[in-house]
């Protein structure tokens, strides 16, 4: 490991990343984001985001930086924030990163600009430009929409000084994270995403933890527990438990906002499964799966 990264943070475990809550007129809810925001920290989490699952894309500007200084003022310090700041300029995405290192947040997590094609050297001098100018620790997010191959990232770990952390969820999740370690061994410091669905199978490849949704976060907190305590066999199993409710929520990224704030509501963590437009909901038999996944699960 470079004395740079030694000198960073390191961020491991469970940061599921949190669903906006909208009201019926689709404004966000701020009551409810901080119940939310409260019931990922009682789970046992180590961090929690503001991200793609968070319908950080459909929000403005203003509305980004009052949910970031919401969710830091109720986590208190608690456990580490993490704020999506990707956007296909790099002057934008600067102006998003410095506002959320003035807004408490503990890392960034950026994803490639993808609309405009470009050649990996100058992505790679947009994330040194981010991490020069901003100086705080960020996440590479290589994600199915904008993804970024492994080589790539361990370039830009390598050039920069902040940039060490990877979450690496462009499937398959597991070979990505073997080939981030094969090719950055302790350099890269890789997290997994897409719901957690491999979380164990990538912490067995050197994953140090997972960003998933945030609808049953103390399952990942569970698992987690028994992996640090060498009861590899137990996370396994206890991640099993809810295999056929993840195989639901990952068929479709726009349906699994739907179904996900359902499974929150009738958590009583918020009060509305608004989704902002546009979206398209699931059909009633995916809701009648849902019904019978979460009486099997008891929640």
């Amino acid at each position: 490991m470079s004395n740079k990264t030694k000198s960073l943070p390191k961020f491991a475990g469970v940061y599921p990343i949190l669903y906006m809550p909208f009201d019926e007129k689709s404004r966000i809810d701020y009551e409810d984001l901080r119940k939310l925001t409260e019931f990922v920290v009682a789970s046992g989490a180590d961090g929690l985001g503001i991200a793609m699952g968070s319908e950080i894309f459909k929000m403005s500007e203003s509305e980004r930086d009052l949910v970031l200084k919401a969710v830091v003022d109720q986590v208190n310090g608690r456990v580490n924030v993490v704020m999506h700041t990707g956007a296909q300029g790099t002057d934008l995405a600067l102006k998003y990163s410095s506002s959320a290192k003035e807004l408490g947040a503990d890392a960034l997590m950026v994803t490639p600009p993808t609309v405009l094609p470009v050649p990996n050297d100058i992505i790679v001098k947009h994330y040194v430009e981010i991490s020069e100018k901003v100086k705080m620790p960020m996440f590479i997010q290589d994600i199915w929409t904008s993804p970024i191959p492994p080589a790539v990232m361990i370039e830009i770990v390598r050039a920069t000084e902040y940039a060490k952390y990877a979450k690496a969820e462009t499937p398959p999740t597991t070979m990505r994270t073997t080939e981030l370690k094969n090719l950055g061994g302790d350099e890269v410091i890789v997290f997994g995403g897409a719901w957690g669905t491999n979380f164990v199978s990538e912490l067995n490849r050197g994953s140090e933890g997972t960003m998933p949704g945030c609808v049953v976060p103390e399952f990942y907190s569970k698992a987690w527990e028994y992996w640090k305590r060498g009861r590899k066999d137990d996370a396994y199993t206890h991640m099993e438990k809810i295999g056929p409710l993840l195989s639901l929520l990952t068929r479709s990224l726009d349906f699994s906002y739907h179904l996900d704030k359902e499974i929150l509501k009738r958590r009583g963590v918020i009060k509305s499964v608004n989704v902002r437009m546009p979206t398209a909901k699931p059909d009633q038999i995916a809701f009648r799966e849902l019904d019978k996944l979460m009486e099997s699960l008891n929640i």
